[in-house]
């Protein structure tokens, strides 16, 4: 099978397979993990780190290190075994089976309050998976370092069982208000196992890095534009995939759902925007005669939710649509109006500054339209 491709050094700045620097697709994860407020608090990992499992597994293990100091997350867990004395409750079917009673033992079953819990498997069990199959670069000294640092976390964490990790069971765990590091830890734990999914073939076979990342950055493109919104737009009201109904006099159980990714309305003018995200390889397409055009199907796709809701009210009559892409060192930006509304295909470059992506992001949206909003 063909080697997955590496993560690269560009201008010595490191970069992952789909060409986002590092440190800002650190900046977007934080921002689709909701941990805004821990936005500058790994920069300089993000800044230095040679890979993106690199920069994972050292934040990972700061967040390992500080929990051991402080004390691992316990809770009560379910046990059972011969004990001399009582406790719990008596399995006595168990006890009788064993002739447990004529040797003074039964057979309980009981709580322990113990650090050997289920979100402590997975960290522990994510740090020995990096060991064999993390990539952290070119350099093999550095490689070899991050590989001893995870080997010695995972024997600090002696008494925490190994398990069989799956991305279900780690967004199935019930957090605390006072786990904010163990949602940062799970979510990296998260990303790790998304960036590694297997194959549906038998044997050792991994997906190529390239596929992989791009399965994964879609999620994480669409939830950071999202939360970005929500945490940066208090004027406006940001709700991600709203439902949109249909409007129609016969209704059929096989139309589809429609849920754009997100719907800006302005809580005192009523402005209305409807927003796309878009993570695809081009932001144009070219059609049979090698003509540089709009993906048809993103145009009809945003025209739809438009024109399907002019019926709901006079500001929906005049919404705004967006279809936002995003691009490494490509820049598109065009306004096309469509039957009373405008829409606008963006692209935001993924390599600029942070602060500068943050600026265009932010304009999107508070920049006043070509377009005066008038109802009616």
């Amino acid at each position: 099978m063909k080697e997955p491709a590496m993560e690269i050094i560009s201008d010595e700045v490191p970069i992952t397979s789909t060409g986002i620097p590092i440190r800002n697709l650190w900046h977007m994860l934080i921002y689709a993990w909701n941990e805004v407020l821990l936005k500058d608090q790994w920069d300089i990992e993000a800044e230095t780190s040679p890979s993106l499992d690199a920069l994972l597994v050292t934040i990972l293990a700061n967040l390992v290190r500080q929990r051991l100091r402080i004390g691992l997350g316990r809770s009560y867990m379910s046990d059972a075994g011969l004990l001399r004395g009582l406790r719990g409750k008596v399995d006595f079917n168990e006890s009788l089976k064993r002739l447990s009673f004529e040797n003074c033992q039964a057979h309980c079953r009981y709580q322990t309050y113990s650090h050997n819990v289920i979100k402590n498997q997975i960290v522990r069990s994510t740090l020995a998976r990096m060991v064999q199959t993390g990539r952290f670069g070119n350099d093999r000294t550095q490689t070899d370092f991050i590989r001893h640092m995870l080997r010695k976390l995972v024997l600090d964490l002696e008494g925490i069982d190994f398990i069989d990790l799956h991305v279900d069971l780690i967004r199935r765990q019930q957090l605390g208000r006072n786990d904010g590091d163990y949602r940062l830890m799970l979510a990296i734990c998260d990303l790790i196992m998304q960036r590694q999914m297997p194959t549906e073939k038998a044997g050792y076979y991994n997906m190529p890095r390239l596929d992989r990342d791009a399965l994964t950055m879609y999620r994480i493109y669409e939830q950071f534009v999202a939360n970005f919104f929500k945490f940066h737009l208090r004027e406006w009201s940001v709700t991600p995939q709203m439902a949109l109904k249909w409007h129609m006099e016969k209704t059929s159980k096989y139309m589809p759902k429609m849920s754009p990714d997100l719907v800006f309305i302005h809580k005192s003018m009523n402005q209305i925007i409807v927003l796309d995200t878009k993570f695809t390889a081009n932001s144009l397409i070219q059609n049979r005669w090698g003509k540089q055009i709009f993906d048809s199907s993103h145009i009809y796709q945003i025209y739809t939710y438009l024109r399907s809701q002019e019926h709901v009210s006079d500001s929906h009559r005049c919404a705004k649509g967006i279809l936002l892409y995003p691009t490494v060192c490509e820049n598109l930006s065009e306004t096309i109006e469509l039957q009373g509304h405008q829409i606008q295909l963006k692209t935001i470059d993924l390599t600029q500054p942070w602060d500068l992506i943050e600026k265009k992001l932010l304009e999107l949206v508070t920049t006043p339209p070509e377009k005066e909003y008038k109802a009616g």
